[in-house]
């Protein structure tokens, strides 16, 4: 079966990269088509079959605006000679075309009138949809927000239109959660599959097996791993453990970063760490009080990761943490995203007792071999 694999951009390491590299490691000689790639950013792919076209050419800061031309991108590339096409995306990806679509809507010789594309989706364009009003609010470009703001206000019909016309072209949709299933039947009235993210269980289990708290650290910490961008919410988490006088370790780096670091105000309670490997990662988490998660998400991969260590989870109850946290069991949910519904959420988590031995068992349903069974089940039962 001749395989190709989509993805919006490849620039930075995060959920949708995870899920694409699984895929890769599925189909190893399906080229990956992608509209931007940073080997800089993130070094996953070496050795893969990447090919970009003109939109490559353009600096990687300006991936957030270019949606517009990633929709022509993407929708123009001739990808019908393939049987399977699989689109990993929460953007663009999903406007490109199979050889069966452009056979029943009309286009003579096709090369294979077969073909059929799986989009693996997961959530509609947020910037158009359910976080358009936050987007407008803080497009994340500091002094030039009120430029984008004002062609983001102007052109942002037309650019649903266009999304809502690319949702009609994957032949099936796969998602990541229930939350994400009910945005994609929500916006583009399409029915999808659940299929929970590849995330690496036994790595973080093994660690949190053959580490112990007092080796690492004596004293207890909250944590939170996340690429620093506005939406992910981290500046309420440093301020609920600053008004709670709670020590809390944040791991990763984005443009958010010198916010976030002012926002701490230089307070020894909150420390600053960059991104680190999986072993010394789940030595941080293994340590750790709890993981603060407030960002709305439709699933959260670094959450899990979490629990494979032992750490309970205090999490924005609202989005794909609803998959996997157990109130009272391996975490908490807070119903509102603001310093004193976290606040209250810690308290309340604190007076709790949490089984750390029992909690990598509730992440076990979502590791990699399972993902793996379960994508060979669908794209099997869907090329037969």
């Amino acid at each position: 079966m001749k395989v190709a694999l989509v993805c919006d951009w490849i620039t930075n390491v995060g959920g949708a990269e995870k899920v694409l590299l699984e895929l890769h490691h599925l189909f190893p000689k399906a080229p990956i088509y992608t509209s931007k790639y940073d080997e800089k950013g993130i070094d996953w792919f070496k050795g893969a079959d990447i090919r970009t076209g003109w939109l490559q050419k353009f600096p990687t800061a300006m991936r957030r605006i270019l949606g517009p031309l990633r929709q022509i991108y993407f929708s123009r590339l001739d990808l019908s000679e393939y049987d399977l096409i699989i689109s990993v995306t929460g953007a663009e990806a999903k406007a490109v075309k199979s050889g069966k679509w452009l056979h029943e809507n009309g286009k003579k010789n096709v090369k294979n009138p077969n073909g059929i594309h799986i989009s693996y989706c997961h959530i509609p364009t947020q910037y158009y949809w359910q976080m358009y009003d936050e987007y407008i609010n803080n497009p994340g470009f500091g002094v030039f927000n009120f430029i984008v703001r004002f062609f983001f206000r102007l052109f942002v019909v037309p650019l649903r239109k266009a999304d809502l016309k690319a949702a009609k072209r994957p032949d099936y949709f796969i998602t990541i959660s229930d939350y994400a299933k009910e945005q994609i039947k929500k916006y583009y009235d399409r029915e999808a599959t659940i299929i929970h993210p590849p995330v690496e269980i036994k790595d973080f289990r093994m660690s949190g097996k053959n580490s112990k708290i007092s080796d690492f650290d004596s004293s207890r910490y909250y944590i939170t791993t996340s690429r620093q961008v506005n939406w992910k919410k981290i500046d309420l988490a440093i301020k609920a453990c600053l008004e709670l006088k709670r020590e809390l370790v944040i791991i990763g780096d984005g443009p958010e970063h010198k916010k976030l670091e002012k926002i701490a105000g230089g307070s020894k309670l909150i420390k600053f760490l960059p991104v680190m490997g999986k072993k010394e990662l789940a030595k941080y988490l293994v340590g750790a009080y709890g993981y603060l998660f407030p960002s709305l998400e439709p699933f959260g991969i670094a959450p899990v990761e979490a629990l494979a260590a032992g750490c309970p989870v205090i999490a924005y109850g609202v989005g794909g943490a609803r998959d996997y946290i157990i109130n009272g069991k391996n975490g908490l949910l807070f119903k509102e995203q603001s310093v004193n519904e976290i606040v209250k959420t810690i308290l309340k988590f604190e007076k709790m007792k949490f089984d750390r031995k029992k909690i990598p068992a509730t992440a076990e349903s979502f590791d990699i071999l399972r993902f793996d069974k379960e994508i060979k089940d669908f794209v099997n039962d869907k090329t037969k």
